[in-house]
């Protein structure tokens, strides 16, 4: 069996498991909040980090028959907050997530702050999801129109009035935290994530996306040679093994 062909192979479906987050990155750039999605590809057997984010194994460290797998993780590290000077943006600087209500009722976690006000006047997401407060509570304004006022540590007054504190809650589990559309985060049942002691909320401020497009089209452009330089070697070994055949035949 010419195991050097299903090597080949699995190199492409990795590659293109790779190509298929690089895009995802480049059309959600522009999102909110958004976090970099990441792929390391290691050895079927015994795990072992073949390379990760386009980096290169060296030469001569390579492990006889290892074939690829990809693994996907997310990348938590903090956008750049931009100054929007709308009172209902906020951002958060340093760790912790906003946390809100998704429609049936539990609870998810997002670093997108672009809030508005449903006609009922309470707060919620762009996505029309409630965004609650430490004691997971929505937060309604009064009706006399005064714009809201959010103190750094996450407390939101109107006028005189305190309507609650925003729940800015962390994870020591990044790694468990799963993704769901619109730049939404969940831990598994059963777990729960712990409040931030001294939270910093920016009023007035958005977090863009982690990603940087230029590196990921650099990333294109190395999937893009890796890919063809796979179907090269498929080529070259395939004919190969039709000469040895047409040899014994």
């Amino acid at each position: 069996m010419n195991i050097g062909l299903y090597q080949s192979a699995a190199a492409l479906s990795s590659l293109e498991r790779w190509q298929d987050a690089v895009s995802q990155n480049i059309t959600s750039s522009q999102v909110t909040g958004f976090k970099r999605r990441t792929v390391q590809v290691a050895g079927e057997n015994k795990g072992e980090l073949l390379y990760e984010k386009g980096a290169r194994a060296g030469h001569g460290e390579g492990v006889p028959a290892l074939f690829p797998q990809t693994r996907y993780a997310i990348s938590f590290d903090a956008g750049e907050n931009q100054p929007t000077r709308r009172d209902l943006d906020l951002a958060i600087a340093g760790e912790g997530f906003f946390k809100v209500r998704k429609p049936d009722g539990g609870i998810a976690y997002t670093r997108a702050g672009e809030l508005q006000a449903r006609p009922d006047r309470t707060l919620v997401t762009g996505q029309g999801l409630e965004i609650l407060t430490d004691f997971d509570n929505p937060i309604q304004l009064k009706p006399n129109g005064t714009a809201p006022v959010v103190l750094t540590d996450g407390t939101v007054r109107q006028g005189d009035a305190i309507l609650g504190k925003l729940g800015i809650v962390n994870t020591d589990k990044m790694g468990l935290l799963r993704s769901l559309p619109g730049g939404l985060f969940e831990l598994p049942e059963g777990m729960e994530m712990e409040p931030v002691i001294k939270p910093f909320v920016q009023q007035g401020y958005l977090e863009s996306s982690n990603v940087a497009p230029l590196r990921e089209m650099i990333d294109l452009v190395t999937i893009a040679r890796s890919y063809e330089a796979n179907q090269k070697l498929i080529q070259s070994r395939d004919k190969i093994l039709e000469r040895t055949l047409e040899t014994f035949i």
